[in-house]
């Protein structure tokens, strides 16, 4: 058990960077300071007294990110509720089902996902962000209620709000805080059992690393509804007093590059597709360049064209972090390797929600190319199911601080989830060496090849996706054989003067180079172009199993 209490981290951070600004919205630029944060939880502390919301009672949250989604989230578990982020890119009938399963007592959501909803369904409080107006409620004093909060606010705290105001629930560290609902590659959404234990133990060892300093800045673009995101650039940053800025607009790379100009975020925390996209579209069209190519085998003068890259690089990300973080899925090796090559200063970390979600880091000084870093020190412990761990892969097993308390109302999931001695399954293939990971693939996703080998789509996909005009790409088994589903660059391919007849001649060529690029049995027998990008979890990891 982790020492320090979970919720006595924000109390003791609102108290301390009270003047410091907590939270903005990056497109209506709002900012909220710790102590306007602090005093807007307390609102909704009066609202759930007044709805009648118990301790460890659900509370919904459907919405993007927002200054309102976050005083949603902390003031549900400061209050000593439990919070069910509902990640809004997940269909209607999964909100509905979650909200049902997680026995919620009310409802957060931002009003364009509402219209979207079964209301016939749904008989609970609803309340929409970023307003919280009432939405719907078939009770009468709940109706009349949202005039009422002014003047019971005012009643409570006559002197006005101050920093000694500050009291939370006593919430111990092994109780449930959060029902994360997954949304993997491989399967159905469960509801994971997130306890302040398990926070405490991401966000205390978070704080070991020094990432970030009182009064830095963040740029959170990744949905914070996913442990990931949120661990990171909202709960990590908001107990250290970080301003964290809240990209409230679509995260394309355009609006990301000129965000993070104009924030100049100290951190960066991200996931492999955006960085993919950077390298293919900014760097891998320079390197590519016959005169180029040329250029880098002469010494001295690669090492002057790789400096030049990463300070445009570093600039473009706003020219104020100290590293980039990729974590929710593996970065291909092909670029990892430019990447440090450049000496660009990033890491590669591993989780998973079921860990809250961190499992393994490195600082970028220490990254080891083609690992995920070093298991927590203290905090967590790792074993891989080999007969020979550090060369043999094997399914990755973790316990420790950050490990779930299991799936809610479903035994059976959690049973299967851990091994008869306490150890949690991952799921991951890999490999460890001392105590440092190196991911081979999903054991669900990996094909055995025709004389036994092991055979991991990630990846040949990688090797695939470098090829020109692939936008992003699949590999799977069909009849015995590898085949390659493949969406192009359309953007590329127009600005390169080629239609969409070219095509198929294009993909052919890629498959040949493909295939002198991997061993011979992980060689392609067909490749087929698709028409729509393939659907993605929130890491932008691809729905694996609705290709299979």
């Amino acid at each position: 058990m982790i020492q320090q209490n979970f919720i006595k981290i924000y109390e003791e951070s609102f108290k301390t960077n009270w003047e410091l600004p907590a939270l903005s919205n990056y497109k209506d630029q709002e900012t909220l300071s710790y102590g306007q944060l602090a005093e807007k939880i307390a609102r909704i502390h009066i609202l759930f007294k007044e709805l009648g919301i118990e301790e460890g009672d659900k509370v919904a949250l459907i919405g993007k990110n927002h200054t309102s989604w976050s005083v949603i989230f902390l003031a549900t578990f400061t209050y000593g509720a439990v919070i069910v982020p509902i990640l809004h890119e997940f269909n209607p009938e999964s909100m509905e089902h979650i909200i049902a399963h997680s026995e919620s007592k009310c409802i957060f959501i931002n009003e364009n996902i509402w219209e979207n909803l079964d209301k016939g369904n749904i008989k609970l409080p609803v309340f929409s962000l970023p307003s919280f107006n009432l939405l719907q409620s078939e009770n009468k004093k709940t109706r009349n209620l949202a005039g009422k909060i002014d003047a019971l606010f005012a009643k409570k705290y006559p002197a006005g709000f101050h920093p000694e105001d500050v009291v939370y629930a006593d919430v111990d560290n092994d109780d449930v805080i959060c029902l994360n609902y997954t949304s993997g590659t491989t399967g159905f959404s469960k509801g994971v059992m997130l306890t302040a234990n398990n926070f405490a133990g991401n966000i205390t060892y978070a704080h070991t690393l020094e990432l970030l300093f009182p009064g830095e800045r963040d740029l959170a673009f990744l949905p914070m509804a996913h442990a990931y995101g949120c661990a990171f650039d909202f709960l990590y940053a908001l107990s250290t007093g970080v301003h964290v800025t809240l990209l409230d607009i679509i995260p394309s790379p355009q609006n990301l590059i000129k965000a993070f100009q104009e924030i100049k975020p100290n951190i960066i925390i991200t996931v492999p597709l955006i960085f993919e996209k950077i390298y293919k579209k900014r760097i891998l069209p320079i390197v590519d360049k016959p005169i180029m190519k040329t250029l880098l085998q002469i010494p001295g003068i690669n090492n002057m064209i790789y400096s030049k890259i990463r300070k445009s690089l570093i600039d473009s990300l706003g020219g104020n972090f100290r590293e980039v973080i990729i974590g929710g899925a593996a970065l291909g090796k092909d670029i990892e390797a430019f990447f440090y090559k450049i000496k660009f200063p990033f890491t590669v970390g591993y989780g998973m929600t079921e860990c809250a979600p961190l499992i393994s880091y490195d600082h970028h000084y220490e990254f080891v190319p083609t690992s995920c870093g070093s298991v927590l020190a203290g905090i967590m412990e790792a074993r891989i199911d080999s007969p020979d761990p550090e060369n043999v892969p094997g399914e990755i097993q973790v316990r420790g601080e950050n490990v779930m308390k299991g799936y809610y109302k479903n035994p059976e999931a959690t049973k299967a989830a851990f091994t008869k001695d306490g150890w949690l399954k991952t799921g991951d293939s890999g490999i460890m060496r001392g105590r440092r990971l190196f991911i081979k693939g999903r054991i669900k996703t990996m094909i055995l090849g025709p004389s036994g080998q092991n055979i991991y789509p990630e990846e040949i996909e990688a090797k695939l996706n470098n090829l020109p005009y692939v936008a992003e790409s699949l590999v799977v088994e069909r009849e015995n054989k590898l085949v390659a589903l493949v969406y192009p660059d359309f953007a590329a391919l127009e600005a390169s003067g080629l239609t969409a007849g070219q095509l198929p001649q294009i993909m052919d060529d890629n498959k040949g180079v493909l295939n002198k690029q991997v061993a011979n049995y992980e060689r392609i027998s067909s490749l087929i172009i698709v028409e729509k990008e393939f659907e993605k979890t929130p890491k932008k990891s691809i729905k694996r199993f609705l290709y299979n």
